[in-house]
């Protein structure tokens, strides 16, 4: 088993070329003085080249990410035949992950109040030395996620479509929906993409579970990514024929309180006002049929029946034409 070291900030120049290393990386302190770390995988070619990131579990409930940054670091990454530089951060939000929660433990989304602050609360402090000890470290960045509780997500990718790398990073996953989505929200890419480092959101399936096949199709873009930067010699794999990009896209809501029944599978294209949901009282009486606002793909939907006012009902695309 290989040694894992603490430390407190990542210096690349001390890691020799060939070599993989495993590091324990302190961000901030609980309240008994105790570091909180996060898990760091560094795999650096033999050769010169670009720095890739690749981050998982910024919400600490979405797990399909981890498992693909340990497959690739422990069985797909040959150092000796690679040039530039793998990072891997398997979980981000170490908080959230311990208590198998989406959220901080302060209950703030670490992917809304990127970049944090230096003085700030106790996740904005958090987002702020991850944006400077681990997001200034990268050149590129893929950013790893899944659904939220209770909703189901397809294999679908946020990226800014007007930005040459970013388009490119995304038509590289082979994914099934890519969604036009510019950063600008506090997330991990928006951060990442104002410190000027190309980046996408990945999603990756649903959460509290590890998905094979969503997993395989993780790893086979992240693949592409190293293949087109030129950091390993193997060739592109590219099947984008049943890609369908977005231009951009809504969730629809509830309006009333009950039990949600969604009629539409993910990926279904649906037309302006066709049926795709239902909501019951706890009798069973049928209360309020719900219709699509406009033709569109099934990016996302809501698995969770119980659904009071305001509850999510699906993630609707709008197809680029």
């Amino acid at each position: 088993m290989q040694n894992v070291t603490d430390i407190n900030e990542i210096n690349l120049s001390e890691i020799k070329h060939g070599e993989v290393r495993t590091y324990w990386l302190s961000l901030t302190h609980d309240a008994m003085g105790t570091p909180i770390k996060i898990p760091v995988m560094i795999c650096k070619g033999k050769k010169e080249g670009p720095v890739l990131g690749i981050t998982a579990a910024v919400h600490g409930n979405e797990l399909n990410g981890i498992s693909v940054i340990q497959r690739l670091f422990n069985n797909d990454l040959e150092v000796e035949n690679m040039s530039g530089t793998v990072i891997g951060i398997p979980i981000v939000n170490i908080p959230s992950y311990i208590r198998q929660e989406r959220y901080f433990k302060d209950g703030t989304d670490l992917n809304r109040i990127m970049p944090g602050k230096e003085n700030g609360t106790v996740a904005e402090t958090y987002a702020h030395r991850f944006k400077e000890k681990v997001l200034s470290r990268f050149d590129f960045l893929l950013d790893l996620h899944t659904a939220s509780f209770g909703r189901v997500n397809s294999f679908y990718i946020r990226s800014d479509m007007s930005k040459p790398m970013t388009k490119k990073l995304a038509r590289l996953q082979n994914a099934e929906i890519i969604l036009n989505a510019p950063p600008g929200d506090g997330t991990v890419r928006g951060a990442a993409e104002d410190l000027g480092v190309p980046a996408i959101t990945i999603e990756v399936g649903n959460p509290n579970m590890f998905q094979t096949k969503m997993i395989k199709s993780g790893l086979a873009g992240i693949h592409n990514v190293l293949s087109h930067l030129k950091m390993i010699p193997d060739a592109q794999e590219i099947d984008d024929s049943n890609t369908i990009e977005c231009a951009s896209s809504q969730w629809l809501y509830t309006d009333m309180g009950g039990l949600l029944n969604v009629h539409v599978e993910l990926r279904d294209i649906v037309q302006k006002d066709e049926h795709i949901a239902s909501l019951r009282d706890v009798f069973g009486n049928a209360i309020k049929k719900y219709f699509a606002p406009e033709r569109g793909i099934v990016i996302g939907k809501s698995v969770n029946p119980v659904s009071p006012t305001g509850s999510r009902i699906l993630h609707l695309g709008r197809i680029t034409e």
